[in-house]
C-alpha cells in the first residue's frame, strides 16, 4: 500500500480529497506541502497538462499528463522525467493552495 492508497479509495467512492504531497518532483507547479484538492475522474476525463493522481508500474504519483493515446496516458513530473504509460487514473487536481 502506497502513500496515496487512502485517497485513491475515497476517489473511487466518488469523494473529493485534499492532501499535502511531499517531495520536489512537481516543484514550480506544486511545492512540497502545498494543499491539493483532487476530484474523481478516469483516464477518459484527462488532457495533456492536467495533474492527476495515478498509478504507474505500481507506484502512486500526483504528476502531469504528458501525452494521451487510445485510453492511456503518459505520466511525468515537472523536472522532465517521465514515469510511463498508465490507464490507472483516479483523480484530477483542481486546486493548489
Amino acid at each position: 500500500m502506497g502513500w496515496a492508497a487512502f485517497h485513491i479509495q475515497k476517489l473511487q467512492c466518488g469523494e473529493t480529497v485534499q492532501f499535502r504531497p511531499r517531495g520536489p518532483s512537481m516543484s514550480g507547479k506544486i511545492e512540497s506541502g502545498q494543499l491539493c484538492t483532487v476530484e474523481p475522474c478516469d483516464v477518459h476525463d484527462v488532457q495533456i497538462g492536467d495533474i492527476v493522481l495515478c498509478k504507474v508500474h505500481g507506484s502512486e504519483f500526483l504528476h502531469f499528463v504528458k501525452a494521451v493515446d487510445a485510453g492511456r496516458v503518459l505520466i511525468g513530473n515537472n523536472r522532465g522525467h517521465t514515469n510511463g504509460w498508465t490507464r490507472q487514473i483516479y483523480g484530477k487536481c483542481v486546486k493548489i493552495e
